[in-house]
Formats: C-alpha cells, sequence, structure tokens
C-alpha cells in the first residue's frame, strides 16, 4: 500500500524540467496544505529529475501565496552543475501564478574528516514521553507526536497556551509519521516543518501566523537515513527573535543514536 506521504509528494514529468502534481486531503492545514509539504513536493521534483546529481544538502522555500486545493505545477531546473555539487531553481504555480519559489543544492559526497560540534541533548526515551492533543489540522494525525516540553512549563503539550508569555521558546519533540515509514530526503524535508509555532509558545497564545521562508540543511547521508529507518526523530526548536510581526524558528532534527540528520530556520509572519 502507498504511503499518504508518498501520494501526497508524487508528480508526473509533464516536459523537460516540468512536473504536475496535486495536493491530498490528509496533509490539510488552516488554510491550504500543510506548508512542510509543499516544501516536500519541491524537494522531490529535484530528487526525481532525470539530471539530479548526488543527494541533497540545502533547500530553500519562499512561500508567496497559499497553496490552494487542487492541482499544482512546478518546474525545476539545475543551472549550476560543478564536479560534485548541482544548483537548481524550482518554482510551484497554480492557475498561472506563483505561488512558492525554491532554491535546492544537491551534492556528491565525499570521505574525509568528520565532526558534529552540536551534542544532542539528555531527554527521556520516546515511550517515556506521553503523546500530545489534537487540533483540528488534519496534517496533524499525520505525525505522533510526544512533547518534552519548554523550561518552566506547567505541562508538556504545548496545544495548552495558558495566555502569559513565557521566557523561553525552547521545546523538544519525539515525533515520527503515521504510520510509520522510513525516513528519506523528502520526508525529512517535512519533519523540519512539524514543530508547533515558536511565538505560541513563548507569547502564550494562538495568534495568526504564516511562514514566509524556510531553509533545511541535510547532514545525514543516504546511508544514515537507511539506518534511521522509520525510528523516532527528536527536534530540539526555539525562537532567537520575535519583531516587528516576524519570528524566526531555528531548530536541529536528531536520531535517536545521535546523529545529527539536518537542521532548519525559518522566518514567520505573525499578528499579535
Amino acid at each position: 500500500m502507498t504511503h499518504v506521504l508518498d501520494e501526497a509528494i508524487a508528480l508526473e514529468q509533464i516536459g523537460p524540467d516540468r512536473f504536475c502534481g496535486r495536493t491530498t486531503e490528509p496533509y490539510a492545514n488552516m488554510i491550504g496544505p500543510y506548508g512542510g509539504i509543499t516544501a516536500a513536493v519541491l524537494q522531490n521534483s529535484v530528487i526525481q529529475h532525470p539530471d539530479v546529481l548526488g543527494e541533497p544538502i540545502a533547500l530553500t522555500v519562499n512561500f508567496a501565496a497559499a497553496v490552494k486545493y487542487g492541482s499544482f505545477e512546478i518546474t525545476a531546473r539545475p543551472v549550476r552543475t560543478n564536479r560534485s555539487s548541482q544548483h537548481w531553481v524550482m518554482e510551484l504555480s497554480q492557475d498561472g501564478q506563483v505561488a512558492a519559489t525554491a532554491t535546492a543544492v544537491t551534492a556528491a559526497h565525499r570521505d574525509g574528516w568528520t565532526e558534529t560540534e552540536s551534542q544532542m541533548p539528555i531527554v527521556p526515551e520516546p515511550h517515556d514521553v506521553a503523546t500530545g492533543t489534537r487540533s483540528t489540522a488534519e496534517w496533524l494525525n499525520r505525525y505522533e507526536m510526544r512533547h518534552i516540553g519548554r523550561p518552566g512549563a506547567t505541562v508538556a503539550d504545548p496545544f495548552y497556551l495558558d495566555g502569559e508569555s513565557g521566557e523561553s521558546s525552547h521545546m523538544a519533540l519525539w515525533t515520527r509519521e503515521v504510520p510509520p515509514r522510513p525516513v528519506d530526503y523528502a520526508s525529512l524535508t517535512a519533519f523540519c516543518d512539524v514543530y508547533f509555532p515558536r511565538v505560541f509558545v513563548r507569547h502564550g497564545k494562538a495568534v495568526p501566523i504564516s511562514t514566509v521562508s524556510m531553509t533545511a540543511y541535510f547532514h545525514a547521508t543516504k546511508d544514515e537515513l537507511n539506518h534511521h529507518g522509520d525510528d523516532y526523530i527528536l527536534g530540539v526548536v526555539h525562537g532567537d527573535a520575535f519583531r516587528r510581526g516576524f519570528y524566526d524558528h531555528v531548530g536541529q532534527l536528531w536520531s535517536r543514536n545521535g546523529t545529527l540528520l539536518a537542521t532548519t530556520h525559518q522566518l514567520v509572519y505573525y499578528k499579535a
């Protein structure tokens, strides 16, 4: 049986550098589809392009407008191919108008000196953490979420908002897909956007938000992702600044064995 994520990111090539796809109900958000699945389908346009070189190492998606439910087209073209890296430009459009733009870099990994300076935090094991409540957004049912919480919080579940501004937006979360699916670069892209809006946590209230730009850097090789399988991913996230209607969101994604799989940074509009 085809996994719901694979159905959501499925693309058909309709010409040179051109693909078509369609949004799916399981990843519906409050307005349009979940942003992480839009980023994943843009990533997939590069992954399945016949001219792709190497593996994804960077992706930036700029959300120009809300993606509407229904069909869409993606153009994905390599604009420069070097000896070990390849640079891509993508556009997602509907009804002749651009809804999202993106750039990506793929590369052929080389063996050499390797070090990870960041350290995975010490946290409880996934099954020692309770699952959180659900909201009305359908895409949340695609992920099992076990929130570890933030410093000073009375409850770990971020869907409980007490209306009081806190001192930190830092939070850790164990998550995996429902049903479980082995992690690859497309699903890892979607995982980069799973985490609860930092402004909700810091401000203590649900306010209007919209992701403006999302960047992900992929540190894991394909072999490391194959080794990870469908196990939980630990997301450690925080916001650095909430100013003049925009805030940033910074995150690290770890495997249970301490491998840093990806890092992510977002800029999000908010009204509060």
